[in-house]
């Protein structure tokens, strides 16, 4: 069962997102929040697997309660959910650790994939925003962070960029996901980012 978590301010988007997701038998609905203010507080008692956060809320930013809960349960998957197309807001998320950025006009359908992706471990940034986030992210073959890096830890890093989960990456390189999942904490560390999204995204920098 996915745990999710619901921070919106429009009561009518929350209602109608919970409800969707609650007709689903894989899916569970623990909590809710109209705000930034008392959201970090449901959440970690709630504990659930995916928050979906609107990017503007009244009393603050979904991006910074996006950090504030990645730093509090790392392994908590946070998703933007907004209407706003903004490049500045996606970059702002990607660096808060998001797993993705997904606009309110997505479809029903899509929105119950996107949660189930999202618990998986998936990134779910939107191809034409995943670009343009990457043209700001580009660092080029030249960046020296990529020189601390051991081969193995490039070749984690390069199968991170394919989208494979750190189990996919041990069924790949003959590892298991626990030494997977430590080369991945040592090269994102090296690399001075705070989430696989980021370090895909640096890499497909690199590779254009």
């Amino acid at each position: 069962m996915t745990r999710v978590f619901l921070v919106d301010d429009h009561e009518v988007v929350r209602r109608g997102v919970a409800d969707l997701l609650d007709r689903e038998r894989d899916i569970e609905v623990v909590g809710e929040s109209d705000g930034a203010t008392h959201a970090l507080g449901r959440i970690l008692a709630t504990r659930p697997d995916v928050v979906l956060l609107d990017v503007r809320l009244p009393d603050g930013s979904g991006v910074d309660v996006c950090r504030d809960v990645l730093a509090a349960l790392p392994e908590t998957r946070c998703v933007m959910l907004t209407a706003y197309d903004d490049d500045e807001a996606v970059y702002s998320a990607i660096l808060a650790g998001a797993i993705g950025y997904v606009l309110k006009d997505i479809r029903g359908n899509g929105l119950v994939d996107s949660v189930r992706r999202a618990a998986r471990g998936e990134s779910l940034i939107d191809a034409g925003l995943r670009d343009r986030v990457t043209q700001r992210m580009r660092r080029g073959t030249d960046d020296p962070r990529f020189d601390a890096l051991t081969a193995r830890e490039k070749q984690v890093l390069a199968l991170i960029a394919d989208g494979l989960s750190n189990k996919q990456i041990g069924h790949e390189i003959g590892l298991a996901e626990k030494t997977v999942k430590n080369y991945v904490s040592s090269l994102l560390a090296k690399l001075g980012l705070q989430s696989r999204t980021q370090a895909a995204l640096l890499q497909s920098g690199a590779r254009d």
